[in-house]
């Protein structure tokens, strides 16, 4: 009886010694000076993925024919403080087709291009050099975008239009 107890106890200590080297081997400075210290050092937690610059149409800009609906679900998503920007040319002698950036207040508005209650947010002359910026400033509002030159040709045929819902930010863990 007393050499079973021996062997028990014995039985317990490889037991404890295989978890602490199995401890070390997952966390490699456990048992040394490398930097590391045990407990690990506690971070200050999640921080939020910093807000983004994204160009309307990416390298095509804001140009008539383009197919921005497409470009916006490749592209998303999109989240709260990302900043849109529209590149555009202003009127001149060379481009008689100017465009403007309208946001709609609904999607039935949007998908009919019914320019009369959207509020024009850049004029023809807005997009000119670095562009027009837009802030998404709202989480889970649906943002409805179109071009609204033309009388709305821009926003109808020229596919000068698209539309996002803009997301909480997500955050990224340390680890």
């Amino acid at each position: 009886m007393a050499m079973a107890m021996k062997f028990g106890r014995a039985m317990v200590l490889v037991v404890i010694a295989s978890v602490m080297m199995g401890a070390s081997l997952a966390y490699p400075g456990w048992n040394n000076n490398n930097g590391y210290a045990w407990p690990p050092k506690q971070d200050n937690g999640p921080t939020e993925v910093p807000p983004t610059k994204v160009v309307v149409g990416g390298s095509e800009n804001w140009h008539f024919g383009f197919d921005y609906s497409t470009w916006a679900n490749k592209n998303g998503p999109f989240y709260v403080n990302d900043t849109l920007v529209f590149k555009y040319d202003p009127p001149s002698d060379s481009n008689t087709h100017p465009h403007s950036v309208y946001m709609f207040p609904s999607f039935w508005s949007y998908m009919r291009c019914d320019l009369r209650r959207a509020t024009m947010v850049a004029n023809v002359s807005d997009g000119a050099g670095d562009g027009f910026e837009f802030k998404l400033s709202q989480k889970w509002k649906f943002y409805f975008f179109a071009c609204g030159e033309s009388g709305g040709f821009h926003c109808s045929t020229g596919k000068m239009r698209f539309s996002l819902v803009s997301l909480p930010r997500p955050w990224k863990w340390h680890g």
